[in-house]
Formats: structure tokens, C-alpha cells, sequence
């Protein structure tokens, strides 16, 4: 989990749990616990809590991006972070007019509204079809979304969640032919393409379908001041409830922590066999070392002199961006990167964070972020393909660029090391691993040692700054607790 850093003081203290690892879903365990009345202690090796949660000053003094996320579609609708008084400890959300937009050649963009209305007008003889299509969970929206993302228990609404499953399971080429249209097709293959998997495989459908309904919520914001003030709101609650934070602070053993009842790891398969091996069977050690990780990511952000010249201008409403063309366009370029090939024409997620939020550059400029998918591990420079696919819906963009950074799937591991081979979403969510993830278990939670358990998004339901991983970790843990007296592991 990084180079090593400080020791842990005092290893001699005890605690009730123990979470490694300080990203969305370690932060959502360790206050999960701490609002039961235990007491919790979060190490995090680097020395700035957050996990994909960060940002820094990339490019130039003054221009702020987020390094790994940028905007929250489900960070807003978590059911469990919207429990919690955020607001309190510094957080602001920051929603554009359109939560997406995507630009096409030779036409006006489509855009995506929170206002259903709006954007049924938008899709003109499709905007019917797409009423039908997401009205039902719309009207439901806020419980649907409960019951996706915290399956335990009754469903508020059993019926509409079957219906999610049944119309979710397709490719979701195949569910771009419920449309007509080439306008309503792109916009459903953009919000497909968040899967990281190949259009053509079963269950695309359910990713396409889950943005596009969380596009008529709460827009897909962003957060006020940089991704890195989500994980610091999250720190400032745990703080008011007694928890305790550690930065610098490796563990690349069981003897590394402190006695405790129980330890969760916001960490990839790998490293927890990696760390706690000596105290899980070998069988199961196995599984964890079969764990796919699947394709990663390729990332710039730019310092711009001024707003992205967009062809279309409505496409400054949204502070995300799809590119990439057309749903056959997009299409391929997914099933590159699963052929080990690199798209000439990448399908490019885009966040203009300064649009809509003047804390992220100095007045009158702008931060730029995007990345496009690229086979695991992939060494490649994609600078020129990414900057030419965003030149083609915006002429001059290039003219603009004062700063660049750039990120490959090496970079993005070094920044948060659950990022194996760049794979953000903290692994492939296809069907043999969407459900059984990391390891087919009836708790995926829980290991064959009941004082251990995983938080990642390597858990379900998967990626995504939602913090639904930690937070259902950390209810199965509680479970175990009054079981064990605080001692250490290994």
C-alpha cells in the first residue's frame, strides 16, 4: 500500500476495529462502526487520506483536479452517505444545469436533464420510448436505489427491482436497439461504456440503465473544492464520533496492527492475501489471487486558458462529457480494449469542474479532466487519440492548453494502489463477478476468519464513490464483534 512510512504509535493500544485503507468505502466502514459505539482506528499508508478521493495541483499553481474521481452520480444518492450530516464537516455538492452531455458531428449534442421532461425533448421521436423506459424508476428513484445498492433484506420494491434485473441483463447493444434514433443510441452507449466491459457482454445494460436514471435525480455533481473534500467530510464525522486516522502509516502485515476484534481492509484481493495471509487458508488465498481485475484507464487534465470552445455551446451546461460518437463508435472502441488494442477514436469521459465550480482554477481559466480505457497494464500514451477525439466536438480546444498532466494505468495504481493495472472500479463486474466478488461467499464480506473482513469496491455492489462497500462490510463485522476480545491477528 505504498512505500513505508512512520510506524503505527502506539501498537499497544487496543481498538474494536480496525479499517486499512482510507478511501470512500474505508471512511464509510470506519464510520459505520463508530456510529455503533465502537471504537475505531483507519490506517492509511499515504500521507493524505482519501484512496481515489484526492486532489492536487497537477498541472500549474492554481488549477486543482481530482486525480482519480471526479464526479459522484452515486456519491449523492448513497443511501448511506446521504444518511450522514456531511454538510456539517465541509461538504457541498455542485450540480451543473445537464448532468451529461454528448456532442455528435454534424448536429446538436443530446443532453441529459434532471428534469425527465426536458430530456425526452431532447430525444425528439425516441423521447417517448425513453419516457417508458426510465419513468417507472424515476418516480421510484431514491428507494429503487436503496435496493440495488443494499440488497439485504425485503426490497421496498421487489417487482421494480425484478424488472431491473430482467431489463438489465443484456448487452447493451442489444438494448440500444429499443431505440430508433442514432441521438438516443449514443447517449445510451456513453452511460454503458461506465461498465469498463465490452458492450456486447450481458449486463451492460444495467450500468447504461443506472446512469441514465441517476441523471434525473441529482444530476451527476461534483464536489465543491475537489473530490478530495468528500473524503475530509467523512474524516470530520468519524473524528466527531471518537474515530482516529493514521496517515503514513503501511501495513504490510498482520503484525503491522494493533490488537483488535476486527480488521476490515478497503484493499484489492491481492493485498489482502498479500497482508494477511498467515491467518486465511490456503484454498482461499487462491480465490483472492484469481480475482480479475479486467482494463484500466488512461488520464489527462489540462489547464486551460479559457471554457472548452465546444461546437455545440449547450455543452457547457453539463459538467460531464461524453465523447466518442456514435453507440457503434463507443461500441468498438470498448471492445479494443479487451482485444489488448488501443482505440484510435477512445470513448472519453470528460469533467469541466471549473464550469460550475471557480475554486478549481484561477479566474478566468479552467481544469480539465478525462480518461478514456486501455487493456490492463497498458503502457501506451494516448495523449494525441484523446486530444484529437475532443478537438472533433471542440476546434481549438488545443489552442487553449497552458498545462498537461497524464496518468496511465501505472500512474493510477502508484495514486491508489487498489487500482491494479489501472482497473478503477476495483475489478471486472461481468457475470461470473458482479455478484460474487471478491469470492463467491453467502457473506462476500466476511472471510474463512471471522475476524477479518473487505471493504473494497472489489466487494458488492462494485465501483463507484458510493461507500455501500464499506458500509455493508462493516455491518456484517459488527456481527462478530462482541465475539472476540481485542487482541492481535497473526
Amino acid at each position: 500500500m505504498g512505500a513505508r512510512a512512520r510506524p503505527v504509535q502506539p501498537l499497544t493500544a487496543s481498538y474494536d476495529a480496525v479499517v486499512v485503507g482510507s478511501g470512500p468505502n474505508g471512511l464509510a466502514a470506519a464510520t459505520t462502526l463508530a456510529e455503533a459505539g465502537a471504537s475505531v482506528l483507519v490506517l492509511e499508508a499515504m500521507e493524505t487520506i482519501g484512496g481515489g478521493l484526492r486532489t492536487e495541483e497537477l498541472t500549474l499553481p492554481g488549477f486543482r483536479h481530482d486525480v482519480c474521481a471526479a464526479a459522484h452520480p452515486l456519491g449523492i444518492l448513497s443511501p448511506y452517505f446521504s444518511s450522514l450530516p456531511l454538510d456539517r464537516h465541509g461538504l457541498e455538492w455542485v450540480q451543473s444545469p445537464a448532468s451529461v452531455a454528448h456532442p455528435l458531428d454534424g448536429e446538436p449534442a443530446v443532453l441529459s436533464y434532471r428534469s425527465l421532461e426536458h430530456t425526452v425533448a431532447e430525444l425528439g421521436e425516441d423521447g417517448e420510448r425513453y419516457r417508458r423506459l426510465v419513468a417507472p424508476y424515476v418516480e421510484r428513484l431514491d428507494t429503487f436505489i436503496a435496493d440495488v445498492l443494499d440488497p439485504i433484506g425485503i426490497p421496498s420494491h421487489p417487482l421494480l427491482l425484478a424488472k431491473y434485473g430482467l431489463a438489465g441483463l443484456p448487452p447493451a447493444t442489444l438494448t440500444a436497439r429499443f431505440f430508433r434514433d442514432p441521438r438516443a443510441r449514443a447517449l445510451f452507449a456513453g452511460c454503458a461504456a461506465h461498465s469498463l466491459l465490452a458492450l456486447r457482454k450481458p449486463l451492460t445494460s444495467a450500468i447504461g440503465l443506472m446512469f441514465m436514471l441517476s441523471a434525473h435525480r441529482e444530476g451527476w455533481p461534483i464536489v465543491k473544492g475537489g473530490s478530495a473534500a468528500l473524503a475530509e467530510a467523512l474524516a470530520g464525522y468519524l473524528r466527531s464520533l471518537g474515530g482516529r486516522i493514521e496517515t503514513g502509516a503501511r501495513v504490510a502485515s498482520l503484525g503491522d496492527l494493533p490488537p483488535a476484534r476486527a480488521y476490515l481492509f478497503d484493499t484489492d484481493p491481492r493485498q489482502l492475501a498479500e497482508i494477511a495471509g498467515s491467518a486465511l487458508p490456503d484454498r482461499y488465498l487462491k480465490r483472492l489471487r484469481r480475482y480479475r481485475y479486467g482494463p484500466g484507464a488512461f488520464k489527462l487534465d489540462w489547464a486551460l486558458d479559457g471554457p472548452i470552445p465546444w461546437e455545440d455551446p449547450r455543452c457547457l451546461q453539463a459538467a460531464t462529457v461524453h465523447l466518442g460518437g456514435s453507440s457503434e463508435e463507443i461500441t468498438a472502441s470498448e471492445a479494443a480494449m479487451w482485444k489488448g488494442e488501443h482505440s484510435e477514436d477512445p470513448w472519453i469521459l470528460l469533467v469541466q469542474p471549473s464550469q460550475f465550480d471557480p475554486t478549481r482554477a484561477p479566474e478566468g481559466k479552467h481544469s480539465v479532466y478525462a480518461y478514456c480505457h486501455v487493456p490492463h497494464d497498458s503502457t501506451v500514451d494516448m495523449t494525441e487519440a484523446m486530444e484529437r477525439q475532443v478537438e472533433r466536438f471542440a476546434p481549438g480546444f488545443r489552442d487553449l492548453i497552458r498545462g498537461r498532466s497524464a496518468m496511465n494505468t501505472a500512474d493510477f495504481q502508484r495514486h491508489n494502489p487498489n487500482y491494479v493495472g489501472g482497473a478503477y472500479t476495483g475489478g471486472v463486474a461481468d457475470i461470473p463477478q458482479a455478484f460474487a466478488r471478491p469470492v463467491a461467499r453467502l457473506d462476500p464480506f466476511s472471510t474463512p476468519n471471522d475476524r477479518l473482513y473487505i471493504c473494497s469496491a472489489s466487494t458488492f455492489p462494485g465501483g463507484g464513490v458510493h461507500g455501500m462497500c464499506g458500509h455493508l462490510a462493516a455491518r456484517s463485522a459488527l456481527r462478530s464483534l462482541e465475539r472476540h476480545p481485542a487482541a492481535p491477528l497473526g
